[in-house]
């Protein structure tokens, strides 16, 4: 009995949500939601860490990378990135996420900036506010301070948008398979905003993500019949 209780209180820590799967050159790669940012990519044995900042990452896999879009706490957590790394993970992210974690060693990407570790290719991507921050004059998020990422595995291309508005370097973005969008008021944009910009840039399926007190009906109405396939998953288990 003891031994079944067990299983069950691992399975409902580790159990988030169903992960999903696709199918690339290199073999299949799934991706499992968490909490509200945070995911976990796997593929050809290897297993990357979205910002490990939300939800129970106790009974995950351990990182092989970790990727991190920004300094806010819900993207970035130093207790809970030990939670999932080991002595060899390697952990990217912008200048500013390297300055907060100076215990642990950050490779830093800049915007634009491309790396391939292994079969993986990480491409470093704009995330800001052009028009939302707490005061006149200033910005939630400022250009160049965070990390989108552009994850390349098999030929399949993941944008992970990070907190960023609609931002004319998301809709000029080619060749999308697969995208997460945020959309919160009022740190990114609101779900019309949202669906306007993926409108631009066409990825195969969307999923909204850092989605919490947003109305995802909008959103998918809005795409509705733009040849983009919105899954919507719940990123907020009770």
């Amino acid at each position: 009995m003891k031994k079944t209780l067990l299983f069950l209180s691992f399975a409902l820590a580790v159990c988030a949500a169903a992960p999903e799967e696709f199918k690339t050159s290199a073999g299949t790669l799934k991706i499992t939601p968490i909490q509200h940012a945070t995911m976990m990519i796997e593929a050809g044995g290897q297993v990357i860490h979205v910002d490990p900042a939300q939800g129970k990452l106790g009974g995950l896999p351990k990182a092989d990378l970790v990727l991190i879009t920004d300094i806010h706490g819900d993207h970035m957590d130093d207790g809970m990135l030990r939670q999932v790394k080991k002595d060899s993970t390697m952990i990217i992210g912008p200048a500013a996420v390297a300055q907060e974690l100076s215990q642990e060693k950050v490779t830093v990407m800049k915007n634009g900036e491309s790396k391939t570790v292994g079969k993986w290719t990480i491409q470093a991507v704009p995330m800001y506010n052009e028009k939302r921050g707490p005061s006149a004059g200033q910005h939630y998020h400022d250009k160049g301070r965070g990390n989108g990422y552009v994850v390349t595995y098999g030929g399949l291309r993941i944008y992970i948008a990070g907190d960023t508005e609609g931002i004319p370097e998301m809709r000029a973005l080619k060749n999308i398979d697969v995208a997460f969008i945020p959309m919160n008021l009022p740190y990114t944009m609101p779900p019309e905003e949202a669906a306007e910009a993926v409108k631009a840039f066409r990825p195969k399926v969307v999923y909204p993500y850092h989605y919490q007190g947003s109305d995802l009906g909008v959103f998918e109405a809005a795409l509705k019949g733009s040849g983009v396939e919105v899954r919507i998953r719940d990123w907020y288990p009770k």
